[in-house]
């Protein structure tokens, strides 16, 4: 279930509550009844270190990109590497 942040507008006062998607927003704050504004806040997720998406996908010019770009290049098609389209399939 996904912690949602709200603020409310005339204390201030923010306000943390765990509720499922299919539940009604806070209204109405807790310590003085006032409006209450939905927060957008950061995300606590984060992708650290190596992995497919690091490996594979974010580094156009890595290591494997780079050595077949010359063949690639050399092939006349469309690689990252040398400005193309290509994913960095290989073929």
């Amino acid at each position: 279930m996904p912690i949602y942040e709200y603020e409310c507008q005339e204390c201030q006062k923010v306000v943390e509550q765990w509720q499922s998607i299919s539940e009604a927003p806070l209204s109405s704050c807790p310590e003085c009844s006032g409006e209450m504004k939905k927060l957008i806040s950061s995300s606590s997720f984060q992708l650290k270190g190596g992995g497919w998406y690091a490996d594979g996908y974010s580094n156009c010019g890595s290591a494997s990109a780079s050595s077949s770009s010359s063949t690639d290049s050399a092939k006349g098609s469309s690689c990252p590497a040398a400005g193309g389209g290509c994913g960095g399939c290989g073929s």
